[in-house]
């Protein structure tokens, strides 16, 4: 164990007083609550009875009597603890010892007592029984405000609160409020959808082949089967072989992986919600999403306009809808919709990018986009008709075949989400395929497998299908005010703090047989 502070020694300390005097410090977990902070204030009764718990935030003791704060799950209420209150006898320890000596803040209490105003107006519960549900052994890092109203101490470092998400969320209310904003979000998804009669479903997370996404798998080891799998970075495929099965409407929010770079608007694990509906373009695709994401503003906000650091994007329907080789002649004053692989790696160069022989037409284009137009698409915008060599998933556009029917949303800056007119016809998608492949060889890890079974599925015949996926982090970002993927991730992805980066001889032992036995864990 590491050296503890002086205030955990002394916790602990409390903790074998407790003990000492009979007092079980983290007794059966069953307690009987009645009531919580919110619905103490919204039906407030003078004189009623309620059973309450939560974390001792603050006290101010003044002899026999104190006020204190509670917070629970809803917020915080004041609580006045009097010591003729509580201990009725003679006997005064549950106040003078207890309470007084061997109680700390951030320690959960139960409370049962009765509702009174204070003569200042504040809605309070008077203590008349307390137990001590839980002893905390480390202090809350609490922030303190001087008597000009300068805060100090603030729990703020980034790297401590995605680290210590429990204490963020304890000490900073803000941080609670964006992840219940985020469930505001996905069930508003949830009953736009199912008011449609569309089906969520599941699909595998471990895949024999990391389709459905142009992107850099994690692999890992299956034991009993002796085989490689990956973990998805994409569900496409999968919901496509249920429309091909005979559902007309599917959707599910999947937890994809994609073995990539780093940064405020990316993590390894991340979020997707993907829908396909059977007999639908992406021209209703795009009417779809304006809908949907109005009623998620309207939902979550209460209105369809947001604040996103210093820009207000309106969510209303409809959004405007630009071609990509549009929008990169309009933003470079470029026409590359007639050159081939080289001219466009020589116009790259010309713009000042850094790009390789690996680069195919697709990825080309992508990134000319990525790096000159997609800034400036701050409202709601859809980038529609991409080229058919960066899009091997999706139909040929109907009336123009060196393009296809996709459309990428764009919001802020960055791509929201991602859509096609699906294609169906599996000897194209067979041809598709090799190309990645071709692609692969030249030495771009991010090109996609041949599935095999995904094209026996296209060939027993797959109805004209839309399909989408939305980024469910970048869309709670944007409902939230938070310009870090970090900040509505719970628990994002963080190198190792450096103790436990070190090992000990026996640890090392156990991990080098581990590589041994699995190459992965290298």
């Amino acid at each position: 164990m590491s050296q503890l502070s002086e205030q955990e020694q002394v916790r602990r300390e409390k903790l074998e007083a407790l003990k000492n005097l009979g007092i079980n410090p983290y007794p059966a977990p069953l307690y009987p609550i009645n009531a919580n902070s919110s619905n103490i204030k919204e039906d407030f009764e003078e004189e009623k009875d309620v059973i309450i718990a939560g974390r001792l935030m603050s006290r101010r003791i003044q002899g026999k009597a104190s006020f204190a704060e509670l917070q629970d799950s809803q917020g915080r209420i004041q609580v006045y603890f009097n010591r003729d209150e509580i201990c009725t006898s003679e006997d005064k320890t549950l106040y003078n010892e207890v309470y007084k000596k061997l109680l700390d803040i951030g320690d959960i209490i139960g409370i049962k007592g009765k509702l009174f105003t204070t003569q200042v107006g504040e809605k309070t519960v008077m203590v008349k029984e307390f137990e001590i549900l839980n002893k905390t052994l480390r202090p809350l890092p609490l922030p303190k405000t001087d008597a000009e109203g300068n805060v100090y101490d603030e729990f703020n470092d980034p790297e401590l609160r995605y680290r210590q998400r429990y204490v963020d969320l304890i000490v900073n209310p803000k941080v609670k409020e964006t992840f219940l904003k985020r469930t505001k979000i996905t069930n508003s998804i949830r009953t736009f959808f199912n008011e449609k009669e569309y089906l969520e479903v599941e699909t595998p997370v471990l895949q024999p082949i990391p389709g459905g996404a142009a992107a850099r798998p994690f692999i890992t080891h299956h034991n009993a089967l002796n085989m490689p799998l990956y973990l998805r970075v994409a569900n496409e495929l999968y919901l496509k072989r249920l429309i091909v099965g005979g559902f007309d409407g599917v959707y599910e929010f999947s937890k994809d992986f994609r073995n990539e770079g780093m940064d405020r608007t990316h993590n390894p694990e991340f979020t997707v919600m993907e829908l396909y509906v059977a007999y639908k373009d992406y021209f209703w695709m795009m009417d779809t999403t304006e809908a949907l994401l109005e009623k998620v503003a309207l939902d979550s906000n209460g209105s369809s306009s947001v604040t996103v650091e210093y820009n207000s994007i309106d969510f209303k329907a409809p959004y405007p809808r630009i071609p990509i080789l549009e929008a990169i002649k309009i933003h470079t004053g470029v026409d590359v919709s007639e050159m081939d692989e080289n001219q466009l790696r020589e116009a790259a160069k010309d713009m000042g990018l850094e790009v390789d022989e690996s680069l195919g037409e697709g990825k080309l284009i992508d990134e000319i986009f990525g790096e000159k137009c997609e800034h400036h698409y701050i409202q709601p915008t859809f980038i529609t008709d991409y080229p058919k060599s960066m899009s091997p998933l999706t139909k040929e556009h109907r009336s123009n075949p060196k393009l296809t029917e996709r459309f990428e949303l764009m919001v802020n800056g960055k791509e929201l989400a991602n859509a096609y007119s699906e294609l169906n016809d599996p000897i194209d998608q067979r041809e598709r395929f090799e190309e990645q492949m071709r692609l692969s060889e030249k030495g771009d890890d991010e090109a996609m497998f041949i599935d095999q079974d995904f094209l026996r599925a296209l060939e027993y015949g797959m109805p004209p299908t839309s399909g989408i996926g939305i980024g469910i982090d970048r869309l709670v970002m944007l409902m939230t005010n938070n310009s870090s993927i970090q900040e509505v991730l719970f628990f994002p992805q963080m190198k190792p703090e450096q103790k436990a980066a070190v090992l000990s001889e026996e640890e090392k032992i156990i991990f080098d047989l581990l590589k041994s036995e699995n190459p992965v864990c290298s």
